[in-house]
């Protein structure tokens, strides 16, 4: 197990491959699977990058972080974690829900070093009752699979999920579902009452090659409140994706793939 010592917490992450660094940042409760699981079917195919996925404090397994208590500690952990794995050098950012509002948290910080970023799923509005969210719905389902799962699983799986087929199920419960089951709970119900930075982000342009993927039927975070970010990133692609919710990234594996590599090939 590799493990980076910062001030505030000792950061598990797995260091893949070689080439220019992409920092992997999941979502809120998750841990490094969720962008593991996505991410890598996408180098298989290509070589020169070096992926850094990291366990944010209080998921997965990074530990010692009981001194953090918002997204402020949150977002400086990250950098110390990126300034010692990635000392002075530049670097990619990908980001998932949670992991896209820290993402613009870094690039307002450190701006000068970022020269790309995708951001699945993001948190835009870090206050829920201010998101602009569409009712979650179920698109598609295999009923004769469904009937496998116990009422439990079945309750989770559709309260997030727009697609309910057995691909779904088993990549939601693979990257998703086992990172959720280890987090700190109380953690992270503390960090919430501090959710939102104490500084205003999105301040000026990002003029690197960006991408947005947003699902139209996200009811986590929504897709409206991305758009009203498209003239802060002129080199952006913003794809707002039908059947896809939250987990856009699973639902719509083979646009993500596409989109992902369009963005590696730009910013190539």
């Amino acid at each position: 197990m590799t493990y980076c010592k910062v001030s505030q917490a000792d950061i598990y992450y797995e260091d893949r491959g070689e080439g220019t660094p992409i920092l992997m940042i999941h979502g809120y409760s998750p841990d490094h699977r969720l962008m593991s699981g996505c991410m890598e079917p996408v180098f298989r195919k290509r070589t020169g990058w070096r992926r850094i996925y990291m366990d944010l404090p209080g998921m997965g397994l990074t530990k010692n972080y009981q001194d953090i208590g918002s997204s402020d500690d949150m977002l400086q952990t990250v950098l110390e974690f990126v300034q010692k794995v990635l000392p002075d050098q530049d670097f990619l950012i990908a980001g998932e829900s949670y992991g896209g509002y820290l993402a613009r948290g870094i690039i307002e910080k450190q701006r000068s070093r970022v020269h790309g970023a995708a951001f699945i799923c993001p948190c835009i509005v870090p206050q829920k009752e201010k998101r602009r969210l569409p009712e979650h719905v179920v698109l598609r389902s295999d009923h004769e699979f469904l009937k496998n799962l116990t009422d439990d699983e079945l309750e989770d799986f559709s309260s997030m999920q727009v697609v309910l087929d057995e691909y779904n199920w088993n990549r939601y419960q693979h990257e998703i579902l086992t990172g959720c089951a280890i987090a700190d709970e109380p953690f992270l119900e503390k960090v919430k009452k501090n959710y939102a930075f104490s500084f205003d982000i999105d301040q000026s342009e990002f003029d690197q090659p960006t991408l947005f993927l947003l699902g139209r039927q996200d009811a986590s975070v929504g897709f409206k409140d991305a758009l009203d970010l498209i003239d802060k990133y002129p080199r952006g692609t913003f794809g707002v994706l039908d059947t896809a919710g939250h987990n856009l990234q699973i639902e719509q594996s083979q646009i993500f793939n596409t989109l992902i590599n369009d963005w590696l090939d730009r910013v190539e």
